[in-house]
């Protein structure tokens, strides 16, 4: 089977589930919360003080954290199904290559995390757009800005995509590649912040919002080479892993 046919078909058994709906779904409830806070939330003294100033409502519009979550979930799910549905086993008489064949779901996995953030950080932009007028402030963010909340998003599907790929690889049930995934990003960075200090620039939170602008530190081209890190170990890991077992 040639490059673009395994392609192609990785990205259809992505898309022709339900779990794209799912998520969707779960970007359209996020995006509504969002509004609902601008409309109705407040500073103690009653003002709109968190979404006066143009860094203000770039922070607020940010979702690059949150796709590295999101992506990670839906890499680990990606993946880990296909062990618990025995679907893996036609992928790997299809593409003997082991390594061939995953090289190809993990690129169709990390092209589906950079759309899930693309999606997650355009209802992002779209519910703010809707509820700062309703909420009596102008929208002070520009086209630059935009532009890089949405990289910033995009990249850090990608990565996100990649690392739950690989946990979903090494543990096999989607259970618990899905507490994998939940460990890594969302226990694991606090637990190393507390240990050093160093490490609050390296945890994922931080590096989204470097490149979504609203942090400083690392620079952006060194958070950019840290998320690529961060995806491309646990990726390459469910790889080896993988060449070197049975496949159920």
């Amino acid at each position: 089977m040639n490059r673009q046919r395994l392609l192609r078909a990785e990205l259809r058994k992505l898309w022709t589930t339900r779990m794209p709906l799912s998520f969707l779904a779960v970007l359209i409830v996020i995006s509504g919360i969002n509004a609902i806070a601008v409309i109705y939330g407040h500073d103690a003294d009653g003002t709109k003080g968190f979404i006066m100033t143009r860094e203000d409502q770039r922070s607020l519009l940010a979702f690059a954290a949150n796709t590295m979550m999101m992506a990670g979930l839906f890499g680990a799910i990606a993946v880990a199904r296909e062990y618990g549905h025995h679907t893996v086993i036609p992928m790997f008489l299809a593409t003997p290559r082991r390594s061939r064949a995953m090289l190809f779901q993990l690129t169709a996995i990390v092209l589906a995390g950079a759309i899930v953030g693309l999606v997650g950080e355009a209802l992002t932009l779209t519910a703010g757009a809707i509820s700062m007028p309703i909420a009596g402030q102008s929208i002070l963010i520009t086209a630059s800005d935009v532009v890089r909340l949405l990289a910033a998003a995009a990249i850090t599907g990608a990565a996100g995509a990649a690392l739950g790929a690989g946990i979903g690889a090494i543990v096999r049930n989607t259970g618990g590649a899905v507490i994998g995934a939940v460990v890594i990003l969302m226990i694991v960075p606090p637990i190393a912040v507390q240990m050093t200090n160093d490490a609050a620039s390296w945890v994922p939170g931080t590096l989204a919002n470097v490149l979504s602008g609203v942090s400083e530190e690392p620079s952006p081209a060194a958070a950019v080479a840290a998320l690529v890190v961060w995806g491309l170990v646990p990726a390459l890991a469910g790889v080896a892993v993988v060449r070197r077992r049975d496949v159920v």
